[in-house]
Formats: C-alpha cells, structure tokens, sequence
C-alpha cells in the first residue's frame, strides 16, 4: 500500500496493487468480493454509503455494500463520447449539473466545430431516464456528512469518476472514497488527486481496456441493476429486523 498527503494535508490517497499480477477477474460479482476486502481493511468512518456506477459498477458495488454492511444506491455517470466514436470519452456527466471535460480534446472539437455542451445536454437525456429507472419514486441517498464509497468496475480515463466524485462532494459527502478493482496509472492518478481514498486492486502497466482485465465481461442491463438495488443490504435488512 502507497499512501501520500495532499499539499493542505486534507487528503490521504491510498493504493493497494498488484502491478506483478496478470491474473483477470473471473467476473464482477468475484472482483467486488477482492475489492470489497481491501475498501475493509482501510477501516472507514462510520455511517459508509456505498454508490455503484452504473451498470458495470453495480454488481462490484454490491458486494463492496454487503461486506462494508452498508446501504448501496447508484450514482449515474454518462460518458460524453467523440462524435462518430462514442467509445472514446471527451468528457462525462454526473447528477447535480456537474460536467468534466478531457482538456487533451478541447482542441479538436473546436476544430470539428462541435460544441461540448450539447453532446453533454443530448447525454443528460439518458442519465436522466436511468435516474428514473433505477430509482422510480425513491429518492436518492442523503450523502450530507456521510463516507461514500464509489465504486466502478474499472477506470479508463477517469472522467466518469471524476464527475462522480464532484457530484458527492456537490450532495455534502464527508468523505470520498474511490474504489475499482483495476484502473490506468493515469486514471488512479486523476481521480486520486480529488478523493479522499483511492482502493485499486490492479494498475497494471499497459491497459488497454477495462474487459481485458475480466475472463466474463458481459454487458449489464437496467433489469440486473434494478435487481441489485431492490435486494435489501445487511444494514436495511438489521434495520427492519429490530423493528
């Protein structure tokens, strides 16, 4: 494990790697039980909420919940991809207006004559409509004060999450703390620098896709995550027990 301090002192960023390691993930259900006993050893704050991005990041999310025996809810990211390759990210949204932009292509798509904000605004369309699937009439859970575990299945570029982190600090979090079971140097070292925690079980170094890290990479759907989220965790599951 790695641990620096901010220059204000504020922050602790911690790794633990396995950089020697080519072993993949059977599949997420079994990389969120590795990753869920390392975000355990860091010993978190109390009351912990732990939010999945979706859909990948629900099902490690999951398990991270039901070791931690905390509450999981989603935070919804959308990645703003490049025209005519969405796959490649020129930034990401997140709930609560907040918006990252990849300075490396701001150039170009000012050259391409594209304006960021409406690829963001058509983006915000779907987060919106996922916001509703997942949750229907619930509200989302109350961060105000609270250590809040983000957790993906992976981090490329890091937007996604950076705009996740922003969206928590922007609902009040206590505490960030940013968990994956495999990321990019570069990506750790982005979101790294805004969280107050940064669990990585594997920064290898060369990645060239999140998938190739997963013997099952199989595309999640909206009815798996709804799933996922109806299942009552230990802590809601106690809560009504004592009732």
């Amino acid at each position: 494990m790695k641990s620096r301090s901010e220059p204000d002192g504020a922050r602790q960023t911690a790794r633990i790697m396995e950089t020697a390691s080519s072993r993949t993930f059977a599949d997420r259900r079994s990389a969120g039980e590795a990753l869920a006993r390392a975000v355990r050893k860091e010993k978190l704050s109390p009351p912990v909420i732990v939010l999945g991005l979706p859909r990948g990041g629900v099902p490690v999310a999951f398990e991270v919940a039901r070791e931690l025996n905390a509450p999981l809810d989603v935070l919804v990211v959308r990645k703003v991809g490049m025209p005519g390759q969405r796959e490649l990210a020129v930034g990401a949204i997140a709930a609560g207006g907040v918006q990252v932009r990849e300075p490396t292509f701001a150039t170009y798509l000012t050259r391409m004559g594209v304006n960021f904000d409406e690829l963001a605004d058509a983006e915000r369309v779907e987060l919106d409509r996922r916001e509703r699937a997942y949750r229907a009439s619930a509200a989302p859970l109350d961060l105000t004060g609270k250590t809040v575990v983000l957790v993906d299945d992976g981090l490329a570029t890091g937007s996604t999450m950076l705009a996740a982190v922003r969206s928590a600090r922007k609902a009040h979090a206590g505490s960030v703390v940013v968990a994956a079971p495999v990321a990019s140097d570069e990506a750790a070292a982005l979101v790294g620098g805004e969280a107050d925690k940064l669990v990585v079980l594997k920064i290898p170094a060369f990645l060239s896709s999140i998938g190739q890290w997963y013997d099952d990479f199989r595309q999640i759907d909206d009815d798996e995550v709804q799933a996922l989220l109806k299942q009552p965790s230990p802590a809601t599951q106690a809560a009504s027990d004592s009732e």
